[in-house]
């Protein structure tokens, strides 16, 4: 169907279990768009050197400030000359969240998570890998806000504002066709990360559940994502992962009968990561344990330097 929508599917390997990511090269009304950019690396400028050869782009939506979506986008735009369009709020996180200055903000809260040994440290280490893979930064032009309509390919897109992966994270939506590109907010096979990342929204799993919400009453048909293939019946799909996320917040309630630190949840949660997975699946477990305290089921102190939560 991608065809006859007149986009296509450009899909950039990821060194990472996530194995790809899913950018999108469309026509639009002054030219060429792409949707996403993959990480700087090498993968990403084998892949988009021979496109940006061939197509005039124009425009490039940046669609959340995640590195696989977010990291190749300044390189990109030196080359093509193109406009960059994203979120503010995700144009603020991009441009800041590798800095010096944030990673050694986020390594303090790290140290207050209850993690064994050196283990912040060594998540930190795996933050700051990324500085390079994001830079240079992108000039952003324009930013997306809800309700502006976009032409990609055949068909006009409405930005639609999806928080919860990420604060700004935004969907794109055809309703004549009913067709969604839902980036990295409906996936067909995994849950999206939530993560609480100790800055911005302090509720990003309650912000999520709002979102599908959101998506659900638009009974969405056709759904092209970021990851992972094109599916069909959204509604269909946000049930699972809303069932998916309320199982997972008993167990994570489950586990916090009597008082447990974050890791300790952490490892009852998840098992067999690498350090990469540890730190989304740290922020994963406090954006669980943050919802059961917006709902009053759940209640945290501090003892020693390390937060505690216990069930309520």
């Amino acid at each position: 169907m991608l065809s006859d929508i007149g986009v296509k599917q450009i899909t950039i390997p990821l060194p990472f279990r996530l194995n790809h990511v899913n950018c999108f090269l469309a026509e639009g009304l002054r030219g060429w768009t792409i949707i996403d950019a993959g990480l700087n690396n090498e993968v990403s400028r084998d892949i988009w050197r021979p496109i940006i050869e061939t197509h005039d782009v124009m425009d490039i939506i940046v669609t959340h400030y995640h590195p696989d979506h977010f990291g190749y986008a300044g390189t990109l735009q030196q080359l093509t000359n193109a406009d960059v369009w994203m979120t503010e709020i995700d144009a603020e996180a991009g441009l800041t969240y590798w800095e010096p200055n944030t990673i050694r903000n986020v390594n303090k809260h790290y140290d207050t998570c209850g993690l064994p040994n050196n283990l912040s440290q060594v998540i930190t280490s795996d933050e700051r890998s990324f500085n390079q893979h994001v830079k240079p930064y992108p000039t952003i032009q324009h930013y997306l806000e809800e309700g502006v309509k976009m032409v990609i390919g055949k068909y006009e897109y409405e930005v639609i504002h999806t928080p919860g992966h990420s604060d700004g994270l935004i969907t794109l939506f055809n309703k004549e066709n009913s067709i969604l590109f839902s980036t990295d907010h409906i996936l067909p096979k995994i849950s999206p990360n939530i993560s609480y990342w100790f800055r911005g929204n302090q509720n990003p799993l309650q912000s999520f559940m709002n979102s599908l919400e959101k998506i659900k009453s638009l009974d969405v048909d056709y759904v092209i994502p970021s990851h992972g293939k094109p599916f069909r019946n959204a509604n269909q799909r946000i049930e699972k992962l809303l069932a998916h996320h309320h199982e997972r917040l008993e167990q994570t309630y489950e586990s916090i009968i009597q008082p447990a630190t974050i890791y300790e949840v952490n490892s009852k949660l998840f098992k067999n990561l690498n350090i990469h997975e540890t730190r989304f699946a740290v922020g994963e477990t406090l954006a669980h344990l943050e919802y059961l305290i917006s709902k009053h089921r759940a209640k945290k102190f501090i003892e020693g330097g390390t937060w505690y939560y216990t069930a309520l």
